[in-house]
């Protein structure tokens, strides 16, 4: 009997950079970062408690769920926002509610949120043209 071996599925996720700020060398030039979708090994990694302490909870998650061969230390921190948004939708779905106590009113206001259709901040890519 052969042993069966469990693939966890993929996605490519797109950069905000467009991979427009890493040298063409660099495999992030791509502008876009293979991530698996997250599993217990993950959860376990933002539930540990002497990773939160530290403040490298996030940073493990997102080492482990990222499957292209990069150097995440290259990654900028919108780039990163970014995939750490994606590991969310990827993990969870679209639909993210919180709520919060609204400073003008004092109320506490209900909000829902669909993760895929907030938008990157708008950018000059042609500055970028003398980096590639």
């Amino acid at each position: 009997m052969s042993e069966q071996k469990f693939t966890i599925p993929t996605e490519m996720i797109d950069l905000p950079s467009k991979g427009l700020i890493y040298p063409k060398e660099n495999p992030l030039s791509s502008g876009q970062v293979e991530m698996k979708y997250m599993t217990a090994k993950e959860e376990d990694i933002l539930t540990n408690v002497n990773l939160l302490r530290q403040g490298l909870a996030i940073e493990k998650m997102l080492k482990s769920l990222i499957k292209s061969p990069i150097n995440y230390e290259d990654l900028t921190l919108g780039d990163r926002n970014a995939l750490l948004i994606a590991a969310r939708v990827l993990a969870y779905g679209k639909d993210y509610s919180f709520s919060y106590k609204n400073p003008n009113t004092g109320e506490e206001e209900k909000v829902d949120v669909d993760l895929q259709t907030l938008q990157y901040k708008e950018v000059d890519w042609s500055i970028f043209n003398n980096i590639n």
